[in-house]
């Protein structure tokens, strides 16, 4: 058991540092966007840049896992993630941040997979619930890489010395939290995520998770923008948003398993939902800064369990097994996280970010309406 701790706390240190990666991608949005000097709509299809590339890896990612082992393709995919984030702004050509962003939805989700391989592993030896806190690492991450892009400016830090700084430390932890990964069998990984399209019970629960992701992906990569573009924010006050969020979040996700034990499915998802709608509703519709972050805060709060209350439905539906249920709800999911925010941007370019970010309403909204039919449905 000693070995399955130190996997363990490794793990939570991957999970850690892909937060903070996503993080500090989503706190330099406008940066980027300046630098390049692009509008919404040429940034959403960058954005999706990462969509097609993470599409691209998820096509070949349980082979890929399956031949080299979740321990190996997160040392070295970990590492070329951190390095693409370090290259965001190395460019001057808009071609540049298109193929930076392919590379990023490349290595990020090939680390996503190989990391949820191995927390189901751990999770197996285990025996007890473990992958809510996983998930709250990488919200954590998000929250101290929010944090670390808003003190930036007041360190002295230009952006290109943040996001090496950021990365530089991201690399090295990777790189370490791998050696005490635990090797899982070849055939135990590639069963765990093949490429799926989801039928049934599971086509449902993918909608709502990818639904749910899209909402989390656009607080990634919109939430910073809202606040410099909607609310005249400084740029040490618009980090903050993202910091918010995360934190938020990770607060849910680490007190998820207590509410689980304590809320059925439906009713957790349906509160879920409800709240995340409130919390974007409040954010959109009060012009102030501060309120718009307490809004964000309660979008993390209400999305936080998700995923896990999703992972945990598909893991269920009969005739379906664990590792496959679990494979197929959340490629979908991850596809719509990085689909959802170039579309948020077309419809900013067209008319507004507030207008955009309407979308995490009506999908919060309808995964609060559909909780108890997905729930039945397994």
């Amino acid at each position: 058991m000693s070995s399955v701790a130190g996997a363990s706390r490794a793990l939570r240190a991957q999970f850690f540092v892909l937060g903070v990666m996503f993080a500090t991608w989503g706190v330099h949005v406008p940066t980027v966007k300046g630098h390049y000097g692009v509008g919404e709509q040429a940034l959403a299809i960058a954005m999706l840049a990462g969509g097609v590339g993470a599409l691209v890896a998820l096509a070949q990612a349980g082979r890929v896992v399956g031949r080299w082992g979740p321990r190996a393709v997160s040392a070295v995919m970990g590492v070329a993630c951190c390095a693409c984030i370090a290259c965001l702004l190395a460019g001057s050509a808009y071609v540049a941040l298109v193929a930076v962003m392919g590379l990023f939805g490349i290595t990020g989700s090939l680390v996503d997979v190989a990391i949820n391989t191995e927390a189901t592993e751990i999770e197996r030896l285990a025996a007890r619930p473990l992958m809510s806190g996983f998930h709250g690492m990488f919200s954590l991450g998000g929250m101290a890489g929010a944090s670390l892009g808003s003190a930036a400016p007041a360190l002295g830090l230009s952006s290109q010395a943040h996001l090496l700084v950021a990365t530089g430390l991201g690399a090295v932890v990777v790189l370490i939290g791998s050696r005490a990964m635990l090797p899982v069998p070849e055939k135990e990984a590639e069963e765990k995520h093949p490429l799926s399209l989801p039928r049934g019970p599971l086509l449902l629960l993918g909608v709502l998770a990818s639904m749910g992701l899209i909402a989390e992906g656009a607080m990634y990569d919109w939430s910073v923008l809202f606040m410099k573009q909607e609310r005249a924010s400084a740029t040490s006050t618009a980090a903050l948003a993202y910091a918010s969020f995360s934190g938020a979040m990770a607060m849910g996700r680490f007190g998820g398993d207590w509410l689980r034990a304590r809320m059925t499915p439906a009713r957790l998802m349906r509160a879920s939902g409800m709240m995340a709608a409130a919390g974007m509703t409040l954010a959109l519709a009060v012009p102030s800064a501060w309120v718009a972050l307490l809004g964000f805060a309660l979008v993390g709060l209400g999305l936080s369990n998700v995923v896990p209350v999703l992972f945990s439905a598909a893991s269920q539906v009969p005739g379906t097994s664990s590792a496959h249920g679990i494979a197929a709800v959340s490629g979908v999911g991850y596809l719509g996280m990085m689909a959802g925010p170039p579309l948020i941007g077309l419809t900013a370019e067209h008319s507004s970010l507030t207008a955009g970010l309407v979308v995490v309403v009506v999908f919060a909204v309808f995964m609060a309406l559909s909780a108890r039919r997905a729930m039945r449905a397994v």
